[in-house]
Formats: structure tokens, sequence, C-alpha cells
């Protein structure tokens, strides 16, 4: 049996009645569709998920960061005047 990952649950009928009555009743809390008992899809506030894309990049960045640091003795040192 698989998780269900929010505190908030609907069906899909539930889901094609009213889209906008679901998101407004969750508060920007992520809400699971089910199917068949089982979660299908979560939908979540556009803001929520804004956020969440933000979040990855960020992290994605502090990688990117974190591997060329490593590699900081392979860089090439430059004068910012010369440039």
């Amino acid at each position: 049996m698989r998780q269900v990952l929010a505190d908030c649950s609907a069906s899909i009928s539930e889901l094609k009645k009213n889209p906008t009555a679901l998101l407004n009743d969750s508060e920007g809390s992520p809400i699971a569709i089910l199917n068949h008992n089982k979660p299908a899809a979560y939908l979540i506030p556009a803001e929520t998920y804004e956020w969440m894309v933000e979040l990855i990049d960020d992290y994605q960045l502090a990688q990117l960061v974190e591997q060329r640091l490593k590699d900081k003795e392979q860089a090439v040192e430059v004068n910012i005047d010369d440039l």
C-alpha cells in the first residue's frame, strides 16, 4: 500500500466537480488525489509549487558550488581589473 503524503485527500470525482473548492479548503496544503483509494496525483496551489521549484533550484545551485569548491586547485587566478 502506498503512503499518502498529504493531510487532505479527495477522489478524482471530487476533483472534477469543484477543483477550486478543494484548493480553497486545503488552505495551501497539498491534496492527495485518490483513484481507487490509492494516490494518483497531488494537487498544490501555484504559490506552493513556485516555492518548491525555487527551493529545488537553490539546492541544485548549492550542490554546484560545493562541487566547484572541491575543484578549487584547478581554478585560474585572474585580476578583476584585467577583465
